[in-house]
């Protein structure tokens, strides 16, 4: 027996399994942004709509805002 010596994939083996989980995590932070982000663009639109209602900004300037809000 070796003991370690030739079998499994040593340095390589261990740098991919980092690898992978790195991987994994950076994706899943990625996509828990991305589905957050668009929650909070349709709240800002909620808010931009209720100070519309409620006199606050007039129609221009309600629609340059909701325009802004767009396109980002």
């Amino acid at each position: 027996m070796m003991w370690g010596w030739g079998s499994g994939w040593g340095w390589l083996g261990m740098f991919s399994m980092v690898a992978f989980w790195a991987a994994l995590i950076v994706l899943g932070i990625w996509a828990v942004r991305r589905l957050n982000g668009d929650q909070q663009g349709a709240k800002a639109e909620l808010i931009l709509e209720q100070r519309f209602a409620r006199g606050e900004i007039d129609r221009e300037e309600f629609e340059t805002r909701r325009r802004v809000l767009r396109q980002s």
